[in-house]
């Protein structure tokens, strides 16, 4: 019995390749289905992600042929070869290993990527395609996942600025905090996204227009503000967010040093996600007042990637105990199987429906 791991990800395939060979959820099954039958198989999962199309199977013959299973999807006629890994025995145990726990994901220690594959393996569990060994295989990557990530922080840290904006602001309970966004664009629209996401509750949206900053209030959740009363309502506010497009200084050191006369000093985050800076970098000497701009973020959030990054030895090495574990376990089951030396053979047939 041969195990492989098969497919193409982020790392081996553009964006327009990995499109065509996308899979929607719901014909995930019957895909599954002519895989498994054209590839001779006898356990299939198959796995489609924005960032990763992929095939774990077994079978009894030679694997040579597994590559060109992913041609049948193909939306177009064209030589996948050169994108196409192909992983046999420990280096596909391996392989789910480091996927399932998100490092072998675009964003290191993601974790996304493990509800992805116990949703795929729980589809084809359900359908009746997986066997021992897939049972095995997958719930041992489950496993590593979990010790991996209490053991290390891999899934802690900050992996954008979105989110480092937003967890400098949730260090304290975001549903008690009022937060001011600047702007109605897609950054803002991002960044509202993600607050209600994380547990806010008191968003004001500002912009110039204000039927862009009704449209996106009505949308994510918040409420819209003239953007001429902006100053009055931030003095009741305890984060302003600029991520707007604008050139201009929107927040003058002035503004703010009033503001702060007007909030009895009571202490603001101003957080300037905008390119050029939308709030006078001045003001950070005010008392009370705090500014992070995009590259004070940035260098937040590549400490946090470099965290992560020092936890990668620990996390190989939970990895390669699991996948040694396995290997002994599914070794000793094959060896005592009853069907070991006797040949199976293995007939499909599929039924055309007659037309009556």
């Amino acid at each position: 019995m041969k195990l492989f791991a098969a497919g193409i990800s982020h790392k081996t395939a553009p964006l327009e390749l990995r499109e065509q060979l996308a899979v929607k959820q719901s014909a995930i099954v019957d895909l599954a289905f002519v895989l498994k039958c054209f590839g001779h198989l006898d356990e299939i999962v198959l796995l489609s992600t924005c960032n990763r199309v992929e095939i774990y199977g077994t079978t009894r013959q030679a694997t040579g042929h597994i590559k060109s299973l992913l041609q049948l999807h193909c939306a177009e006629p064209r030589d996948l070869d050169p994108h196409i890994y192909l992983y046999e025995g420990d280096a596909a145990v391996r392989h789910l290993l480091r996927v399932t726990a998100g490092l072998d994901s675009m964003v290191l220690g993601e974790t996304e990527i493990t509800g992805q594959i116990k949703n795929a393996y729980e589809i084809a569990r359900n359908a009746g395609l997986t066997g021992r060994v897939l049972n095995r295989l997958f719930q041992r990557a489950f496993q590593a996942t979990k010790e991996i990530r209490t053991r290390t922080g891999i899934g802690r840290g900050t992996v954008s600025i979105k989110s480092t904006a937003v967890e400098l602001i949730g260090k304290t309970d975001l549903s008690q905090q009022s937060i001011m966004v600047l702007g109605a664009g897609e950054m803002a629209e991002n960044c509202v996204r993600f607050l209600v996401k994380k547990g806010a509750q008191s968003i004001f949206i500002s912009n110039r227009s204000f039927d862009r900053a009704l449209d996106l209030a009505t949308r994510c959740g918040g409420e819209a503000v003239c953007f001429g009363c902006c100053l009055f309502e931030m003095r009741d506010v305890d984060v302003v967010i600029a991520a707007t497009s604008s050139t201009e200084t929107l927040l003058s050191c002035d503004d703010i040093e009033n503001l702060m006369k007007a909030r009895r000093n009571r202490p603001l985050l101003l957080i300037d996600l905008s390119v050029p800076r939308n709030i006078d970098p001045a003001a950070s000497q005010l008392e009370n007042v705090t500014i992070y701009n995009i590259d004070d973020l940035e260098a937040l959030s590549r400490q946090g990637a470099q965290a992560r990054e020092r936890e990668l030895a620990t996390c190989h090495q939970i990895i390669e105990a699991h996948v040694a574990a396995l290997t002994e376990k599914l070794h000793t089951e094959e060896a005592q199987s009853p069907w070991r030396s006797a040949p199976r053979q293995l007939a499909t047939t599929i039924l055309i429906p007659q037309p009556t």
